[in-house]
């Protein structure tokens, strides 16, 4: 396996018997249906455990799923805010300019003075538009907007992406 890719977050539990609602960041929301087990990631957490997942549908602009072992309303809301991902490996090959999110962890950031910003720690859906969280070597955090405005150029097989960003932003 060559890793996990986020693709949507547990908003929090959905009834009382142990269903959770997960909303996808992917541009079609129904494709964490299509897959079996679902990785998660809890909030505060490093590491993904897998669950096989025993139902999922749609419900307006969020999914709902059953999970296994998550059989009680307390269970779910355990799980609130984590992140849902699947394994890389079983995602569809990407167009030419396409990539994943995940792609973009670890990328160090470079603004056009040439000053290193930090690393892309994680990648952000606010609604409108994503957000790379950027964190800097002595710990501190930026949030750039994944827009065309701000985001020059994106070399993921260099390390590295492009913005116009001060360091003093």
């Amino acid at each position: 396996m060559r890793g996990i890719v986020a693709m949507g977050r547990v908003s929090g539990p959905y009834g009382v018997r142990g269903m959770v609602r997960v909303q996808p960041w992917s541009d079609d929301p129904l494709a964490l249906t299509r897959h079996a087990s679902w990785w998660l990631r809890p909030k505060q957490a490093s590491l993904w455990e897998s669950r096989r997942v025993t139902g999922a549908r749609a419900h307006g602009g969020a999914l709902i799923a059953a999970l296994e072992h998550v059989v009680t309303r307390d269970d779910a809301e355990a799980l609130r805010g984590a992140e849902v991902g699947i394994s890389r490996d079983a995602l569809p090959a990407l167009a030419e300019h396409e990539l994943y999110w995940a792609d973009l962890e670890g990328l160090a950031v470079v603004n056009r003075d040439g000053v290193r910003l930090g690393a892309v720690d994680r990648v952000i859906d606010n609604g409108a538009h994503a957000i790379l969280r950027v964190r800097d070597d002595a710990g501190g955090e930026r949030l750039i907007p994944w827009v065309p405005i701000y985001v020059d150029n994106v070399d993921v097989a260099g390390g590295r992406i492009d913005v116009d960003w001060q360091s003093d932003y």
